[in-house]
């Protein structure tokens, strides 16, 4: 066997490996598991974080990414913001003990998860990373489409058909107008139980360097918890959304 083909052996290795554990794991565990060399596993691990796939926690073991677990859904040109929101993302988790997630848009309003960082709370909000996501009724939906091109959000208003989840979901064309326009007032959005009864999301917009917003910022969390610290979480996820524009290279 080459090298080349012994590598690339390798590196499929480490990302089965890393995709089935649910902790970080150490340099010295994965080249005792793997039974890899020193030299080996540290450039794979280099290669991998390069690549997006592979992030270090704070005491520098290593994890692959929420989406690469899922057959790196992801394209090329968004992997530098997955690495880069990454570390933001964890500390707002840590920080306010609720369950962070980033999610996108393309140009028909199809919208997409990349990352998520889940609340340790024993009674937390988690989401599939694989789940299809809501744009009218969602916090990070609502986000991207206040900020989509006037043509696909015309496109998106005039094709879609509004389904509700719960009671409170909103479904009428005026007033999700309304909605999205407070969105561009105010600088997040809210989803107050209405894709999923007794959850409340909150949603912040990513800038890039070129000024245009890439992606979503979302805390999501019980209601009853939102209730008694709405304005506390509400700096916390705008303050981390305007810090990881920032690192993307957004001056205002």
């Amino acid at each position: 066997m080459n090298s080349e083909v012994k590598s690339a052996g390798r590196i499929l290795d480490l990302l089965e490996y890393l995709s089935v554990l649910r902790e970080p794991a150490s340099l010295s565990q994965i080249i005792r598991d793997l039974k890899l060399p020193k030299s080996s596993a540290h450039g794979l691990i280099q290669t991998l974080a390069a690549r997006g796939h592979v992030v270090q926690d704070a005491a520098g073991h290593y994890m692959l990414v929420e989406a690469s677990r899922h057959g790196f859904p992801f394209r090329r040109h968004e992997e530098p913001l997955v690495v880069t929101a990454m570390p933001f993302m964890e500390r707002l988790r840590d920080e306010s003990g609720e369950t962070v997630l980033l999610g996108t848009m393309n140009a028909h309003c199809d919208l997409r998860r990349l990352a998520k960082c889940v609340s340790h709370h024993p009674v937390r909000y988690d989401v599939n990373m694989d789940a299809a996501i809501t744009a009218h009724c969602t916090a990070t939906g609502r986000v991207l489409l206040a900020h989509a091109p006037a043509e696909a959000l015309e496109d998106y208003l005039s094709r879609v058909r509004f389904l509700s989840y719960t009671r409170y979901t909103i479904t009428d064309v005026k007033q999700i107008r309304e909605v999205l326009a407070k969105v561009r007032r105010d600088g997040y959005a809210i989803n107050d139980q209405e894709f999923v009864t007794g959850s409340t999301g909150i949603a912040a917009p990513l800038f890039g360097a070129e000024g245009n917003v890439i992606a979503a910022l979302n805390l999501g969390t019980l209601t009853s918890r939102y209730v008694e610290r709405r304005e506390e979480l509400l700096l916390k996820l705008r303050s981390t959304a305007d810090q990881i524009s920032r690192a993307l290279g957004y001056r205002r």
